[in-house]
């Protein structure tokens, strides 16, 4: 690459930055920083388009920290289109084939023994490419007595999605999700539970989501939305801390900008996470989540069974317990916090609550 395209593709991003960065009054210094980077050589010596690009986003987001703020080179030249990609029918087809293989980010869906539903999203893709999968996996799962829903690998999505599958843990009524400002049009779009959606609900059971430092974005609304929402529990990392939707833009045939042109606002906390990440109810070692959150899911339907269940509940507990004996096999779980501590500890390590005999509900 020589100076003349360095120079022709970070005007671009600025002119792209200028005219569609949710924020003008920070796109104006991200440009300037750019320019500053430009003037003083630090790109003179970069050749590779990839090391370009990485540069690039560094420069960006030393500004304002927004991770949403990134440049991408491709080896394969991008559709040649001066609006949104995904506005482009090449680049949807493209994407929608990505979705599809990745099974539209819905990666797991089972029933875990004491009638525990499990499901691992990693991406929330579009309700009109992937909605009928959705459907099927929260259909499967609506008889589980506990949900578990984990988010630790989920590294966003679109509201669309999210409101689809939201839809099956509230009740009726409906629910105001979340809001965008949209920067272009200059509007705020509201998001809704659906007042209808194919199949069972899943309202009034306990939801455990499992979070974690890679939790990003549109996995972090969800996780938000669930939280401030007071449906689920929220168990591991703190998240990442991204919050503004955004497009991606062809700069050059082969340079990808994505920028945010949104900013999303919570109608219980009239904010977003942005930055700040979210914190989780019962902070644990990401890879500590998962077992936290089904040793405390197998309690709750323990509990609800309660001392006496008869004929198929008498089954259920009968799992149930069995299920913890296993988990407390090798170790002692804390009831507070679900920390997996090892046998001889008297207390535990996460958060000093002493480790009793839990066996019994």
């Amino acid at each position: 690459m020589s100076r003349f395209w360095h120079a022709k593709i970070l005007q671009h991003l600025c002119e792209k930055l200028t005219a569609c960065y949710v924020f003008p009054d920070s796109a104006e210094i991200i440009c300037a920083n750019l320019r500053k980077h430009q003037e003083t050589g630090e790109y003179d010596a970069i050749e590779e388009g990839d090391l370009f690009a990485l540069a690039l986003t560094m420069h960006m987001q030393e500004v304002n920290h927004d991770e949403h703020l990134w440049v991408k080179w491709h080896p394969e030249p991008l559709p040649d289109d001066e609006g949104p990609l995904r506005l482009n029918q090449d680049w949807q087809e493209q994407r929608r084939l990505e979705a599809s293989l990745d099974n539209y980010g819905l990666h797991r869906a089972e029933r875990l023994p004491g009638n525990v539903g499990y499901i691992d999203i990693h991406y929330f893709h579009r309700p009109a490419w992937g909605g009928d999968t959705a459907v099927a996996a929260m259909n499967f799962l609506a008889d589980a007595s506990a949900l578990i829903i984990d988010l630790r690998n989920c590294t966003g999505g679109y509201p669309g999605m999210i409101a689809l599958i939201s839809s099956y843990l509230f009740g009726e009524d409906p629910v105001h999700l979340n809001s965008i400002y949209w920067r272009d049009e200059d509007i705020t779009q509201q998001y809704w539970t659906l007042p209808y959606v194919p199949g069972k609900g899943f309202c009034n059971k306990p939801i455990y989501v499992l979070t974690s430092k890679v939790t990003f974005s549109g996995g972090e609304e969800f996780a938000y939305i669930l939280q401030t929402r007071k449906r689920a529990t929220l168990i591991g990392d703190k998240t990442d801390g991204g919050a503004h939707a955004g497009a991606s833009y062809r700069l050059d045939p082969h340079f990808e900008a994505f920028i945010p042109i949104g900013r999303t606002i919570n109608p219980i906390t009239a904010t977003n996470w942005e930055g700040s990440g979210i914190t989780p109810d019962i902070p644990v070692p990401q890879e500590q989540a998962f077992t936290a959150a089904y040793y405390m899911a197998i309690r709750s339907v323990l509990a609800n069974l309660g001392a006496s269940p008869s004929g198929a509940l008498m089954a259920l507990s009968k799992e149930a317990q069995t299920a913890i004996k296993e988990l407390e096999s090798d170790q002692k779980i804390c009831i507070k916090c679900g920390y997996q501590n090892p046998l001889y500890r008297a207390s535990c390590k996460n958060c000093d609550e002493p480790l009793l005999d839990s066996t019994a509900v």
